[in-house]
């Protein structure tokens, strides 16, 4: 059964996308698909990094050191803590490749989005490599910490990233 993301304004980044979709002009013009697929790049590879952290930490949680990636993991609070400064961290890692990506603020968001958009699609193509991960669109999972926890289904942030890059793609 789908279901939306908790809490319920998580859902509303779907409007991101769309909103690209429907801007007037050409945005991303200046970052040129150069710059874009380098910051693809990067986030493809970020991705890699972010599946391999997800893959130790649900190791270390599990009391045998199994990989159960099927369900949220009960991580130690001080591991939790930990986490979500490491969230903080991606964040900044990918806000600044997209601040040297970019020239003007409008590319330096595109390539904000284009780069996030790439490192989400990959975090899960790298899960489901490594370890089988998603078993299905409809999985749930912990979609991200901060501010506070945000859960759903794996098929939002696909969904949302997928077309996320179509966007800004569309704009280059």
């Amino acid at each position: 059964m789908i279901r939306f993301a908790q809490p319920w304004w998580v859902n509303l980044l779907i409007a991101v996308p769309v909103a690209l979709w429907f801007l007037p002009g050409k945005g991303a013009a200046g970052l040129g698909k150069k710059r874009l697929a380098l910051a693809g790049i990067f986030g493809i590879a970020f991705g890699l990094v972010e599946a391999a952290v997800v893959i130790y930490l649900r190791a270390a949680s599990s009391p045998l050191g199994e990989l159960h990636a099927s369900a949220f993991v009960a991580v130690p609070k001080h591991l939790l803590r930990f986490e979500i400064w490491r969230e903080a961290a991606t964040m900044v890692m990918l806000g600044a490749i997209a601040w040297l990506a970019g020239q003007s603020a409008k590319e330096k968001a595109l390539a904000f989005l284009w780069t996030f958009a790439w490192w989400d699609l990959a975090y899960y193509a790298w899960l489901r490599a490594a370890i089988g991960w998603p078993h299905s669109l409809l999985t749930p999972d912990v979609l991200f910490l901060i501010p506070v926890p945000w859960l759903g289904q794996v098929w939002f942030p696909i969904l949302v990233s997928a077309l996320t890059a179509v966007a800004v793609w569309r704009r280059a």
